[in-house]
């Protein structure tokens, strides 16, 4: 096949996400052809190969047609490919439940099974506002996010999200969450440091909770980093503070490490560097290495107990056909041997400061500013008020082999924890040539 002929044949037939289709049949921006996958290379028809520098999407932890996922998997399909979970069970989906518990410290040991991010943030809502009716609470119906939050874009979802091109579409359909300020570090005023932020935008936190916590349910937040708001970056200090006065206002706390769990930040899970756990932890994206949709929602024995009951009518009501997928246990399972197997989150530490190397030369630009980085996530903003900046740096990384998607005049960097030292320096070229091409002279 050529890319010319799946390109017709996808803009014809294919409604692709996030995505205004005209600029891709109008030829304003190229739509890639993949025919295949390996390492961290993505492959067109032709030939032409992609750096995969955002993990598909911020999925793809161990490069793709990963040998020892695709061996579990082959191995699975001989065995069962998935069965319903209402009433039966299996394998695959009692290991990785049992072993997500133990990494949570055994303080979350409860797992509730979807196949997306969005259905793990509906699902930690509708725990949270059924669990407290179920205690008689009835008037804790509401939710608090931050500001640019963002948690999905199913109705549920974005009623939590506070990212305006998501949500304001559909603003008729939802029943919108309040809002209390981000602690963004590059908020930081005279003097002030990350924690500093953090303290301050806690004490709104804390003046909110105070007038409203009777009719709150739960605050949800990002741990460390906003992600689809322009990889907001922010200090632990703000999750030790929320945890704390989430307890004594009886909230609960949803960490949706959906986009940040599973090592991006440094640790495997986000909330860690805060010394934390939260009552709800919604996990996605990196969970099955990129390869099948699965999503899972943590909780605590707590929240649990508050369904278990005799009457249907208090069990947790939520489910769907491919709930706890066999095939996408395996491939979790097979992503947290690899894990623990090879010490991930100690190479990571490496790969995290030559990914800083990499960038640090940027700084010397002009239009460069606030160069961040957490772990194997970085991010820096470019001083432009041109609104096609994104597209033309898109398509000049393109030009470069390279798979960088910027978030406005965001641009970051989360690559699969296999790239190696020749791939972070093809990266850095085509980062350092695609704003010389995106940017006016």
């Amino acid at each position: 096949m050529k890319n010319s002929e799946l390109l017709r044949r996808s803009l014809a037939a294919v409604w692709h996400p996030c995505t205004q289709m005209k600029q891709h049949a109008g030829g304003e921006l190229p739509m890639i052809p993949v025919a295949r996958g390996e390492g961290a290379w993505l492959y067109d028809f032709d030939g032409r190969r992609y750096l995969d520098a955002i993990s598909s999407w911020w999925v793809n932890l161990f490069g793709h047609a990963n040998p020892r996922i695709n061996a579990a998997l082959r191995e699975q399909l001989d065995e069962l490919e998935h069965v319903i979970l209402a009433g039966f069970t299996h394998r695959p989906v009692v290991e990785l439940s049992e072993r997500l518990s133990a990494l949570a410290g055994g303080t979350l040991g409860h797992c509730f099974f979807a196949s997306d991010g969005a259905s793990a943030t509906e699902i930690a809502l509708k725990m949270s506002f059924h669990s407290w009716r179920n205690r008689g609470l009835e008037k804790k119906q509401g939710f608090l996010c931050l500001e640019g939050g963002y948690h999905g874009e199913t109705v549920g979802a974005l009623a939590v999200t506070d990212v305006a091109i998501f949500k304001d579409a559909y603003a008729p359909l939802v029943r919108a969450a309040a809002t209390v300020p981000s602690p963004d570090a590059r908020k930081a005023r005279d003097g002030e440091t990350p924690a500093d932020v953090a303290r301050r935008t806690a004490a709104e936190l804390e003046r909110y909770l105070a007038e409203h916590h009777e009719t709150l349910a739960a605050f949800i937040v990002e741990p460390l980093i906003q992600c689809a708001s322009g990889m907001v970056m922010y200090d632990p200090e703000y999750l030790r503070l929320a945890r704390a006065l989430c307890d004594r206002y009886q909230v609960h706390l949803i960490c949706d490490e959906i986009a940040v769990g599973c090592g991006r930040t440094g640790s495997f899970f986000a909330h860690e560097q805060a010394g934390i756990r939260p009552d709800f932890l919604c996990l996605s994206k990196g969970i099955s290495g990129g390869y099948l949709p699965l999503s899972i929602v943590l909780t605590t024995d707590a929240i649990y107990e508050a369904f278990y009951d005799d009457a249907t009518a208090r069990g947790f009501l939520h489910s769907h056909s491919y709930t706890g997928n066999a095939l996408a246990c395996c491939a979790a399972l097979a992503t947290l041997d690899i894990f623990a197997a090879d010490r991930v989150l100690v190479e990571n530490q490496a790969r995290a400061v030559k990914l800083a190397a990499m960038l640090a030369p940027l700084a010397e630009r002009p239009y460069v500013r606030n160069i961040r980085q957490r772990g194997m996530i970085a991010a820096f903003d470019v001083d432009t008020a041109d609104a096609g900046f994104s597209r033309r740096f898109y398509r000049a990384a393109l030009d470069r082999e390279t798979l960088l998607r910027p978030i406005g005049t965001t641009v970051y960097v989360m690559p699969p924890y296999i790239v190696d030292d020749e791939e972070i320096a093809h990266l850095g070229r085509s980062i350092a040539g695609a704003l010389e091409d995106a940017l006016p002279a």
